[in-house]
């Protein structure tokens, strides 16, 4: 018998990512892919695995894909659990995810942990562990909206918190996370993140920006100095990143150097504001 939850993958030229991570929830009652009119295979391969296609169309602000779906699309569950084509859950997942939408739950969301795998190898220490909030009560939980400005770039929600209108709980299954197989895939998305970050660091300027402690970290984060090197030192000895070898030294690597896209985007996006005001 299907779980009575509704999975929703938010995808992009993912034809290739989609047959793992549809395989992984097929005892989900519904799967409902959100595509943005890609130009490769992704519709027909997830409409040929059984899920549902709807197409976004990106306005360039907001909302973004994730918050348009919950907002417009019709879903037969009460439960929701976004998973991103890159990420499969594991089989027992099933049966907890079961007990959570067919119980009498005093939570509204749940925390849910990620293990990334990088250039072909599990970290078991560097970004581990790394939980999100994916999985929630439909109507009770949306992605804060940070920033006015214009992001062609990405037409999904980067690292925005997600805001429940109620308690959280955490699930013991844990996302597996196949984000990074090339170092140039990490380079490609970071540098679409760090466009991201700037803006968001522009707008907290002169604002309170998004409540709760990770968006408040974040924002004191922001004003510390040597922040790459704090990025990488995090990642690398806090986290114990060097137990992964090679491959989590070159993690935590190329995070100084994403840190550093954000000081040094941060710095241009200020220089033209300021410039832009003088005139």
């Amino acid at each position: 018998m299907k779980v009575p939850v509704t999975i929703l993958i938010p995808v992009l030229n993912e034809e290739a990512n989609l047959p793992r991570c549809i395989a992984s929830v097929a005892w989900a009652d519904e799967i409902v892919v959100i595509d943005s009119h890609s130009p490769d295979l992704t519709a027909a391969v997830a409409e040929s695995l059984g899920a549902r296609v709807v197409q976004f169309d990106f306005n360039g602000t907001w909302p973004k894909k994730r918050n348009w779906a919950l907002e417009n699309v019709t879903f037969r569950n009460a439960w929701i659990f976004i998973l991103d084509a890159d990420e499969t859950l594991p089989p027992d997942a099933a049966e907890e995810l079961r007990a959570v939408a067919e119980g009498d739950q005093k939570f509204d969301a749940y925390w849910v942990n990620r293990k990334f795998m990088f250039l072909d190898r599990w970290l078991n220490h560097a970004y581990y562990p790394n939980w999100i909030l994916r999985f929630f009560r439909h109507g009770k939980a949306r992605y804060a909206k940070l920033s006015d400005a214009a992001m062609n770039a990405t037409d999904n929600e980067v690292h925005e918190p997600m805001l429940v209108d109620g308690e959280t709980g955490r699930l013991r299954s844990e996302i597996l996370h196949y984000a990074f197989p090339t170092i140039d895939t990490f380079v490609h998305r970071h540098n679409l993140y760090s466009n991201w970050e700037a803006h968001v660091a522009l707008a907290d300027d002169g604002s309170a920006g998004a409540r709760g402690l990770k968006p408040a970290l974040k924002r004191i984060f922001r004003h510390l100095p040597c922040r790459p090197l704090l990025r990488f030192l995090y990642v690398y000895v806090w986290q114990r990143g060097f137990l992964d070898g090679r491959e989590g030294y070159y993690f935590a690597r190329l995070h100084g150097v994403y840190e550093f896209l954000n000081v040094a985007k941060t710095y241009e996006l200020r220089k033209k504001q300021h410039a832009d005001a003088g005139k």
